[in-house]
């Protein structure tokens, strides 16, 4: 039996004392090293698993899913370029539906009393595609590069500050060291976030003469690429000439191949290839489509996330420097009209600070303020009372009735706004540089992992311009407290700073849904979008 990590301890208190819900418990007591099953245990539950007995032998599945371009996986900014990749290169750590973090290509790990020293067991037994050995010396390998700063794109940066040296922008020398298995991370200051960031979509581990394009990367998973068209489909299929090590684990990936089909943005169309038996599964079901679906009689997946939608101004465009104006957008904000026009009402009204109840580190500062008049009001005063304010977004189904909502919403307080909708390759290649738009996050298991990623100053996905040397400095501690009440108070002032900053407007938490064929085993819908192939089957007859 694993001893008790003194932050586990304190979890279970906090359990007890009803601080935490069993999903935040999970997340951070599996995060702190104890295994699922042990971590259920404490609860008096025993995790319900699949059967890999439900999966025949076999058969090509095929998925709706948009194929983006990929790039180095380090700079992956949507979860549909790891969903293919992922069939090949997996990952360190494993984010589960019920909101647990499991050990992959790690065996486990270890984190010291302060929080300052991870050590990290590799999984012994597992080789490459090509034969070789996986070592601890490749887990070190993929850390650095993660801490690489200076590499354009490199998203992985801002989530492994507590390696980096600020002076350099690589891993400090004294950082990460290897010995046989083990790998060991010394921390300039703890960090609550990494394991966490280890199941992150961008964290796909790649061998040491990795040449930057995935599809001609050796990996460890059970398959391989089989066909890549950008706007068109994507294939994996079964490498039989690898021993995949995962099958005594999972038990054995059994599809032949898979199929990521691009039927584009219009949900109409997911729909028709569904009902032409041209697919099997969606990546994500949406809006009144949810019902169509469910005509099909196929089978509905729903989860709760922390995923949503947020209507952002850039700071560094004019006239969104001025907090009244960025202020002037959230009071002209119904967040309840926003959720039931944008997204049919499936899911929670927020606040305007991005972090949410179902993260462990959520601070209830309560609801966000709606006052069209003082919205006005704050415009005039900041001399934008007759600048036209022109909100982007992708020409898809929720987040265009989102933006679409808001701009009815600006024309209700006074204030001039137009709508511009634009496809999907032309939105994701600028979707940084609009000076006000619609972007859509996916959950994280942690708050301070969105906030880390999304509002620290000058990350690579600061969509906002937001930059803030007091969020920055309470961030950096937030980081490194594992007491959830302790931390909580941190949190509150962190997401206090977004809001009276007009930071963002975040009117709601998305519920999340997925159809697939009754005969599809393997295919519910994930907090975070994530598709595992070797988890993915059809039923036995």
């Amino acid at each position: 039996m694993p001893s008790l990590p003194p932050p586990a301890r304190t979890l279970i208190r906090d359990y007890r004392a009803g601080r935490l819900t069993r999903r935040e418990f999970l997340t951070r007591a599996t995060s702190f090293g104890l295994t699922a099953t042990f971590a259920y245990g404490l609860l008096g539950l025993t995790p319900v698993r699949a059967q890999e007995d439900q999966r025949q032998e076999g058969g090509t599945l095929r998925i709706q899913q948009d194929v983006r371009a990929l790039k180095d996986p380090r700079n992956y900014d949507w979860p549909q370029m790891a969903n293919v990749t992922r069939g090949w290169l997996e990952y360190l750590v494993k984010y589960e539906r019920d909101g647990t973090l499991s050990p992959m290509l790690l065996e486990g790990w270890e984190i010291s009393d302060d929080g300052r020293t991870y050590t990290l067991n590799v999984r012994p037994g597992i080789t490459w595609s090509d034969g070789s050995d996986f070592t601890a010396e490749d887990v070190a390998f993929n850390i650095r590069r993660w801490c690489d700063s200076t590499a354009d794109g490199n998203a992985m940066a801002s989530r492994f500050n507590a390696l980096i040296d600020e002076e350099t922008g690589q891993a400090r020398e004294d950082a990460i060291t290897v010995d046989g298995d083990t790998v060991t991370l010394s921390l300039s200051f703890p960090d609550v976030t990494l394991i966490a960031s280890f199941s992150d979509f961008p964290a796909a581990i790649v061998a040491q003469d990795f040449g930057g394009d995935p599809l001609e990367a050796k990996g460890t998973g059970p398959y391989r690429p089989a066909g890549y068209e950008v706007g068109v489909s994507a294939a994996i299929e079964k490498n039989t000439d690898h021993e995949w090590w995962g099958a005594e684990v999972y038990g054995p990936a059994t599809l032949d191949r898979i199929e990521f089909i691009d039927y584009g943005t219009d949900p109409a169309s997911w729909f028709a290839a569904a009902d032409a038996g041209e697919i099997d599964m969606v990546y994500e079901t949406v809006g009144e489509f949810i019902e169509l679906f469910d005509t099909l009689g196929w089978t509905q997946s729903e989860t709760t996330t922390a995923g949503t939608v947020v209507i952002r101004a850039n700071q560094t465009a004019e006239p969104y420097g001025d907090v009244r104006v960025r202020k002037a957008l959230q009071l002209a904000s119904d967040n309840a009209t926003l959720l039931e026009l944008g997204y049919s009402g499936r899911g929670e009204v927020a606040g305007n600070f991005h972090v949410a109840p179902i993260q462990p580190d959520y601070a209830d500062i309560g609801p966000s303020t709606y006052d069209p008049e003082e919205a006005m009001a704050l415009m005039e005063e900041a001399g934008a009372a007759d600048f036209e304010h022109e909100i982007v977004s992708l020409d898809d189904d929720w987040r265009r009735n989102t933006a679409d909502a808001m701009a009815a919403l600006l024309r209700d307080a006074g204030i001039s706004v137009r709508r511009t909708v634009v496809p999907g390759a032309t939105f994701w290649n600028n979707w940084t540089q609009y000076p006000l738009s619609t972007t859509d996050w996916g959950h994280r298991p942690l708050g301070i992992q969105i906030l880390s990623l999304a509002y620290r100053s000058g990350v690579p996905w600061n969509e906002t311009g937001f930059s803030n040397e007091e969020f920055d400095e309470i961030l950096n501690e937030a980081q490194g407290v594992a007491d959830a009440s302790e931390r909580a108070g941190l949190m509150e002032r962190l997401e206090t700073i977004l809001r009276d900053e007009g930071v963002v407007v975040q009117p709601y938490w998305r519920s999340t849904f997925r159809h697939y064929d009754a005969s599809v085993v393997g295919a519910e819908q994930h907090p975070t979008f994530e598709i595992h192939p070797y988890e993915l089957g059809f039923v036995t007859a």
